[in-house]
């Protein structure tokens, strides 16, 4: 089949790409969070504070495909290139919000993800949109989204072509766009979080041919350095191993050549008695030779993560006042709350970092390392520690929620274990994938969640017991009972749909097919094979199965291979389903990195039935990050509530507030045309259980 680009308005667009010299520098938004440096910044200053409570929307574009939409658009000479809630990659006049072309490609059905956005590549003459459906990365024609047929096979390259024979049949895909240098593309990728995940090496191809140029790899071989860190000598071989992934996408420094890459945790998650030891270059900031992929310098944030603390979002480069001298620097948000601000040339930290002593793990088999790093500055821009008098006030069974909390483990860097264990900041943070915004003058804005949850692990299904079981049922409980439940009731409010009477909606073929693909925050099982997901499909849709299963004992390659299953994510709230902790459950945060302190912190979202109640605003989760403008403005939607906001960027008031068509769970972009400064946000809803939508929504000044 031909991938199928709309014929709308290619002519037109043509002439717009033709009408003149790119627009000048500051005008355009012309990469993935703003620039290569991710620092959500805008020179524009037309929308300012004294005028920011003017703006009207000006155009929205439907793209007909409904639900969650996480990207932050770029906007090239008043062109605007997004993708849609399905993964099909669109062009729109950012004037008007025309539609000009759009692609899907019909083999990659269901293939799809929450695409963070695309990349925009010129050499003056030739102009390529790069992105990604499911496991391929695309080169398309700017002008008219068509598939340019050098690059790779017919247009596309496998994102498993770099990871070795080990990953070709593992769920390989990239849900943020590629950083750019030169020719080169530098891809982030997302891996399974199980113990058959791929190895997440940082990969780079060429541009013009779709060729891997260079491979670093994150989980080092005998003789790359960081292998003497890793206690289970053969984790490298990717058996029962993998990740160490960068997913967050990154930061590129492209006057000194230097890629600035931020990796998560090994797989396992939640257990890591197959990879033990430090396991560098997992959960680390790596600074990389951005022609060759050689290391320069490593940081690493958590040693032997067993909590899933990914990096998860680019770091932003900076230049701040330390010791008397400006020092070019890198700042990383952390899901724990931390902010670590290293020089650029050296990775020296700006502020002292100590290795502080935390509890062992109560596991047999696992090794908790013994100390994590904790920077002195900037103190963490959400809490850390819960105590009977952090109980929600508001809570109708508050006594139960003490004797909850009171019999849980609790704080930092606490071990998993078979009694629950309260996780704060929770498993989404903290800081997530949205990541701070950073002005001129070395402040950073950052929004985090207050949400704590609960986990535990138990002991695996043992051998005899899953003998037992049909066919269908003993694949759940081995590949989706950690998520969707014993139940099949998910976590809807946490993005893990009901599986309850999913026939209904989901028709039998796509449902098998979606076992393979994945989706959204579900990963792919790509090594089941076709008859082991019709068995899991027959289970779903309720189809008969025989009640004992086959008569011989399961294959080996279904038993489990860890002897502890993570016990599902459970956020920890009260009876009415509000966080079980006291406000705020949302924040933004000011930090002044120039001094490691902090300007001003406020309240993020609100529940307005509280509201109504004359409780003062809560704060809401929140997920997307804010954008800083010269004119003196932080814009930032993320929230619960559906709003869209405008802060006073000095002091933390709102300064403009509007209720957008469904939640605007992406990281917002401004760009100018014609004199006219723009805002446009994406609003797919869908996410925290909300209303889900299908919009882009632009706002000017009349």
């Amino acid at each position: 089949m031909i991938p199928r680009v709309s014929a709308l308005a290619l002519v037109p667009l043509a002439l717009v790409l033709a009408s003149g010299a790119r627009a000048a520098a500051g005008r355009d938004w012309s990469e993935y969070l703003g620039g290569p440096e991710r620092n959500h910044y805008s020179a524009l200053d037309q929308i300012n504070a004294a005028n920011v409570g003017g703006l009207k929307v000006v155009w929205e574009f439907h793209s007909g495909d409904f639900g969650q939409v996480q990207c932050n658009p770029i906007i090239i000479d008043g062109v605007l290139y997004g993708v849609t809630a399905t993964s099909q990659i669109f062009a729109l006049d950012a004037a008007t919000g025309r539609q000009l072309w759009r692609f899907s490609d019909p083999r990659n059905v269901n293939a799809f993800d929450n695409d963070r956005g695309v990349t925009f590549w010129s050499d003056g003459q030739r102009r390529r949109i790069l992105c990604t459906i499911g496991s391929w990365l695309y080169a398309l024609d700017a002008g008219t989204g068509a598939m340019i047929p050098d690059f790779g096979v017919d247009g596309r390259v496998s994102l498993m072509a770099g990871l070795g024979p080990q990953a070709q049949e593992k769920w390989v895909v990239s849900t943020t766009p590629g950083t750019l240098f030169g020719d080169l593309l530098v891809m982030p990728t997302r891996v399974g979080e199980d113990q058959d995940a791929a190895p997440g090496y940082i990969q780079a191809f060429n541009v013009r041919t779709g060729t891997v140029a260079w491979v670093f790899r994150t989980m080092p071989y005998p003789d790359d350095k960081g292998y003497e860190t890793w206690i289970s000598k053969d984790a490298y071989k990717n058996v029962d191993v993998g990740s160490a992934n960068c997913w967050a996408g990154m930061a590129i420094d492209r006057k000194r050549g230097v890629l600035f890459v931020p990796t998560g945790s090994a797989a396992p998650d939640f257990w890591g008695g197959h990879r033990l030891g430090q396991g560098l270059f997992a959960d680390c900031l790596l600074a990389l030779d951005a022609g060759t992929g050689k290391l320069l310098w490593y940081r690493q944030t958590i040693h032997h993560d067993m909590w899933d603390r990914d990096l998860p979002s680019p770091p932003v480069l900076l230049t701040v006042r330390h010791g008397g001298r400006m020092v070019e620097a890198v700042a990383q948000t952390t899901k724990t709350g931390f902010v670590f601000l290293f020089d650029r040339a050296t990775g020296e930290s700006l502020f002292p970092i100590e290795e502080k002593p935390f509890p062992k793990s109560t596991l047999d088999g696992e090794q908790a390392w013994p100390t994590q790093p904790v920077p002195s500055k900037p103190k963490p821009y959400a809490r850390q520690t819960l105590t009977d008098d952090d109980i929600s006030p508001y809570a109708e069974n508050r006594d139960a929620l003490l004797a909850q909390l009171r019999a849980a483990r609790t704080g930092l860097f606490q071990p998993f274990g078979k009694d629950d264990t309260v996780l704060f900041p929770g498993f989404d943070g903290g800081g997530e994938w949205g990541g701070p915004a950073v002005d001129p003058e070395g402040i950073l804005y950052v929004n985090a969640n207050e949400m704590a949850w609960i986990a535990s692990l138990s002991d695996a299904p043992k051998e005899a017991d899953l003998a037992q079981m049909s066919p269908g049922r003993r694949l759940y409980t081995l590949y989706c009972i950690t998520c969707h439940g014993p139940e099949r009731k998910g976590l809807p409010a946490g993005g893990i749909p009901s599986l309850v009477g999913v026939g209904a909606r989901i028709p039998r073929a796509d449902l098998v097919n979606l076992i393979t693909t994945g989706r959204r925050m579900m990963p792919g099982f790509t090594t089941l094979s076709q008859a082991d997901k019709e068995a899991i499909a027959s289970y779903l849709l309720g189809d008969p199965e025989s009640a004992a299963g086959p008569a011989a004992p399961p294959e080996a390659s279904a038993v489990p291979r860890i002897p502890y299953r993570f016990n599902g994510y459970n956020r920890f709230v009260d009876s009415k389903g509000y966080p079980a902790i006291s406000p705020p459950w949302g924040s933004l945060t000011a930090i002044d990195l120039n001094t490691g302190e902090h300007v001003w912190r406020v309240t993020l979202g609100e529940f307005k039935e509280l509201s109504a109640r004359g409780i003062a605003p809560t704060g809401t989760e929140n997920y997307g990050g804010p954008i800083a403008t010269a004119g003196g403005l932080l814009f930032i939607a993320a929230t619960k509530d559906g709003m869209f906001r405008a802060f006073d960027k000095r002091t933390g008031k709102i300064l403009w507030q509007v209720t957008l068509p469904a939640g605007g769970f992406a990281t917002p972009s401004t760009y100018e045309v014609n004199g006219k400064q723009f805002v446009v946000v994406a609003c797919g809803g869908t996410k925290l259980d909300t209303p889900k939508g299908d919009s882009y929504v632009a706002f000017a000044l009349p």
